[in-house]
């Protein structure tokens, strides 16, 4: 040891010898590998990003909505992606079981209230729903789709024009609620508030009961023809509901009684979807996913939620990425960049890539096992990209363990988590145009012999 530093304090020779570690660990670890390996050794370490990628927009197949977090409603006619509507099935079950709504009860009204969540588009143009009872049973077991439809009982419940309102508080007999859509659902007719009020006491005493009794509502969303938005409306606060206002001969001077029956996360619910075919929409997005014209990919690409649309990608060349030579993935990024320019329509916060399994079903990727940190998929609102790490996936394609199904989907929405978005977004294309901002795939690897 130095002669100068065996004569400091032992704490200060300590300090110092702490800070020399500390100074040391901040060098980049790959630089400091780099370093130790023989200067031959760095020559076999590569960086690209000209692998051949293939994309283009395809419609998306159905997918579930049942038991997701939020109601969806709504319509809007999208200037890219045309006319967008939603609609809803759900089931409303009993506050309370074994309700007695006493001696001759008569009604007052039947209300129905929504919870604002979020939305999509523009609240400033009015909507118009519809509400009818369900004649088919609706199951919480069971699995539905976007493209799912029940039976109604023909009687129409409301008919109701809106323009939404969901950052305004309600009052309701002098109390603040909320921001909520409140539908009247005993404006065009008492039936289905007498329907409840006159039911057997067998009906009334469990919600299995009630659910036979009344299978649940359906309100249906009218086509918008103007920009207008897509509304989600949440469940958990309690707010959401079905609310029976009347009075009696048991009480009679009380003329204010109510009873809650809920939508809450216990109610069989999915959502309906409706394209419109697409016949409304842009001539370059009916190019690519009404004319199947691939070779649009390279100009433009269109991503939808709401399975709406989504992005087929391919790397058709990447097994002969090492020219015949055995090689190993260091790293595979999947850099995509928002092209759209259009502030109404927000682009997704997230995005997800995933890919067919062996026997063609949708699955993860391998990457996301690692977790959303390391693969990636969150819009970075300042870069206007998304980036995946997809690296394992990447060599298993080198290693020829697919073999078939190696392409991937880009999607908004996710398939398996039955989650729905609308938020949509126009990226660039893969042709070369675009420089650094293309729709390209940046990989490192090193050659192993």
């Amino acid at each position: 040891m130095n002669p100068i530093l065996t004569k400091l304090p032992a704490t200060l020779l300590t300090g110092i010898l702490l800070v020399l570690v500390l100074f040391s660990c901040k060098k980049d670890p790959y630089e400091v590998g780099i370093a130790l390996l023989p200067s031959t050794d760095t020559l076999n370490i590569k960086v690209t990003d000209t692998c051949t990628v293939q994309a283009f927009s395809i419609r998306q197949d159905t997918i579930r909505s049942d038991k997701s977090t939020l109601l969806t409603l709504g319509s809007m006619l999208d200037p890219v992606f045309g006319r967008l509507t939603a609609s809803l099935y759900s089931q409303v079950l009993l506050s309370s079981e074994g309700v007695d709504f006493g001696k001759s009860p008569t009604l007052d009204s039947l209300v129905l209230m929504l919870e604002y969540s979020n939305h999509y588009g523009d609240t400033l143009a009015r909507q118009n729903v519809k509400v009818y009872e369900l004649s088919d049973d609706l199951h919480y077991d069971s699995i539905y789709y976007t493209n799912k439809t029940l039976a109604t009982y023909p009687t129409l419940l409301a008919d109701q024009d809106f323009t939404p309102r969901p950052a305004d508080s309600v009052k309701v007999y002098r109390t603040k609620l909320a921001p909520h859509l409140r539908i009247n659902l005993s404006k065009l007719t008492n039936y289905l508030g007498n329907k409840i009020l006159q039911a057997p006491a067998a009906s009334l005493a469990t919600n299995t009961a009630f659910l036979a009794f009344m299978k649940g509502l359906y309100i249906k969303s009218t086509p918008a023809n103007s920009h207008s938005a897509i509304l989600n409306f949440s469940i958990t606060s309690g707010l959401s509901k079905m609310v029976v206002y009347y009075h009696n001969q048991t009480d009679p001077k009380n003329d204010s009684l109510n009873f809650d029956i809920p939508i809450n996360a216990s109610c069989g619910r999915f959502t309906h979807v409706d394209h419109n075919s697409y016949l409304e929409a842009s001539t370059d997005l009916k190019q690519q996913i009404i004319n199947r014209d691939s070779a649009q990919g390279t100009r433009q690409l269109f991503l939808q939620g709401m399975a709406g649309v989504k992005v087929k990608v391919k790397f058709p060349f990447m097994k002969n990425l090492g020219k015949g030579k055995k090689i190993a993935i260091n790293e595979a990024m999947l850099e995509i960049t928002n092209a759209q320019s259009d502030t109404t329509f927000a682009p997704p916060t997230s995005l997800l890539l995933l890919r067919q399994d062996s026997v063609g079903r949708i699955a993860n990727m391998i990457d996301l096992n690692e977790g959303t940190g390391y693969f990636g998929g969150t819009y970075n609102p300042t870069a206007r990209t998304y980036r995946f790490r997809i690296t394992q996936h990447m060599q298993k394609i080198i290693q020829n363990a697919y073999s078939t199904h190696f392409d991937v989907y880009l999607v908004v929405d996710n398939p398996i988590a039955s989650i729905l978005s609308p938020n949509r977004i126009m990226l660039n294309g893969t042709d070369k145009q675009f420089g650094t901002s293309r729709f390209r795939l940046k990989v490192t690897y090193t050659i192993l012999h």
